[in-house]
């Protein structure tokens, strides 16, 4: 049977492989349910957030645990960290653990599977073929205090190398990401940084 030429145009974009942009807009994470319980912070819904990444419930709260330098449990699809957390640092800590653990550095895509190959953990991509190794990073815990990167109430010129799950822009200094309000990736930015929590900080441009 032959096509015509507009037939076949469309079948040729149907053979197309997606675009990163259309993959962010495919993975559908739900929004973290905190809760303050006294000195603890309860995340409600992780089981829900880690099967919309198809990943391991406790190893996405152990990230979570490095990400705010804390202690919590993890039990009956309830996680919990000593400290007190807004839901914004949980969803600046479930960014940080999308971009280590589950987007493909190289196409932007979220298919990838996580594998421990030789004692080694891999991020192997299942649409371009892509894998590179992701290491456990260390929290604020193992920071040291007298010499910080960064610190609250201060303003620096920041490079946006990326973008979080709700748009704003992810920029990086020293051990810290720095969520910058309004910026967007290749921005040369000066910014205020207005909030830190653990080796989270968040910051606006002025």
């Amino acid at each position: 049977m032959n096509l015509s030429y507009d037939d076949a145009l469309d079948r040729a974009y149907d053979d197309l492989p997606e675009t990163p942009a259309e993959a962010g807009d495919r993975l559908q994470v739900p929004d973290p349910e905190g809760q303050t319980d006294g000195a603890f912070t309860r995340l409600t819904n992780l089981d829900a957030i880690a099967d919309a990444l198809s990943r391991d419930a406790d190893h996405l709260h152990s990230a979570i645990q490095r990400e705010f330098g804390t202690n919590g449990q993890f039990e009956n699809g309830v996680a919990r960290y000593n400290g007190s957390f807004t839901v914004a640092d949980f969803e600046a800590a479930i960014d940080e653990y999308v971009t280590e653990y589950v987007t493909c550095s190289e196409c932007g895509l979220p298919d990838t599977v996580l594998k421990t190959e030789d004692g080694v953990n891999m991020l192997r991509c299942q649409a371009c073929g892509a894998f590179r190794p992701v290491e456990k990073r260390s929290g604020s815990a193992s920071r040291s205090a007298a010499t910080p990167d960064i610190e609250e109430g201060e303003t620096y010129e920041l490079k946006i190398t990326g973008t979080g799950r709700k748009g704003d822009g992810v920029a990086e200094k020293g051990k810290f990401t720095i969520f910058v309000s309004g910026a967007r990736e290749g921005d040369v930015v000066n910014a205020y940084v207005h909030n830190i929590s653990g080796n989270l900080a968040f910051a606006r441009p002025v």
